[in-house]
């Protein structure tokens, strides 16, 4: 079966074209010297360390392989980073990890694997400002609306290339930019511990998902008329709840609104000044 619902085909060639020059763009745009991301030897990760090295040049692409204790994907991130000759780094965040969970009241793995990403994600913006960079983020559509990710943790980054774009279209992006067979093949996981499977995990398969958003978010069909598209009650029910959960995690910080105006774009400086 394909990975990618055949209502969500995109022409590969053109997305990567827009991805890349929005890039190269925004680069320019912040006065960076270059990006950092995070390869996890995931398909998502890889896709982005592709694009930004089709952007900028593999030479302004610092990629870091940032695992906890599970290194089983180690073989899958080193195949992403020769693939794209990209300079590299491993950092364990291990040891900052432990060190506050040592102190931290008793949790499950969901809790240790957000503090696993949001210490991912600081030594990401470390390097980030080490390197005068930006920190390029690699959650995509599917995940954004099903809230699977952790709030300023994988959630948090400069630039989100892949966020407009669903799981399935991902797969088809990563072909197009020859990412390597193994990486495509793998099982999508974040690696906090041994067995962390994302689908197990959401308790439903990416391409499902990826269909149903496709009628109810870029289409605008109603619950009600989805079930004649074959997508039961329940399983409607279950995304949904955790949708509308997780609708918070789009829409930070809340502010609220005292003043009449709010800055939201660049100030435009006058010659002269």
């Amino acid at each position: 079966m394909e990975k990618c619902p055949r209502e969500l085909k995109i022409d590969a060639d053109v997305v990567r074209a827009v991805l890349e020059r929005f890039i190269r763009r925004e680069v320019e745009r912040a006065g960076a010297k270059g990006v950092v991301v995070g390869v996890s030897g995931g398909v998502d990760s890889a896709v982005c360390a592709a694009l930004c090295a089709g952007a900028l040049g593999a030479a302004n692409v610092t990629a870091l392989w940032l695992p906890y204790r599970d290194e089983s994907a180690r073989d899958d991130a080193l195949a992403v980073l020769e693939r794209y000759e990209l300079k590299s780094r491993k950092v364990s965040v291990a040891p900052m990890v432990d060190a506050y969970l040592a102190q931290a009241p008793a949790g499950d793995d969901v809790r240790r694997g957000n503090v696993c990403a949001r210490a991912r994600m600081v030594v990401l913006f470390d390097f980030s400002k080490h390197l005068r960079a930006l920190v390029v983020g690699t959650g995509n559509k599917t995940e954004l609306l099903m809230g699977y990710y952790t709030l300023f943790g994988d959630g948090a980054s400069s630039l989100a290339p892949l966020a407009d774009l669903y799981k399935g279209q991902v797969y088809l992006l990563a072909e197009a930019l020859d990412v390597p067979a193994r990486v495509i093949a793998r099982a999508p996981s974040a690696g906090f511990w041994p067995g962390q499977a994302d689908e197990k995990e959401m308790g439903v398969a990416y391409r499902e998902l990826d269909r149903y958003f496709y009628w109810l978010v870029e289409k605008g069909e109603t619950p009600a008329a989805l079930v004649r598209r074959g997508f039961k009650g329940s399983f409607q029910r279950r995304v949904l709840e955790r949708v509308n959960a997780n609708l918070f995690k789009r829409h930070v910080p809340l502010v609220p609104k005292i003043s009449g105006k709010t800055i939201t774009k660049a100030v435009k400086i006058p010659d002269g000044f």
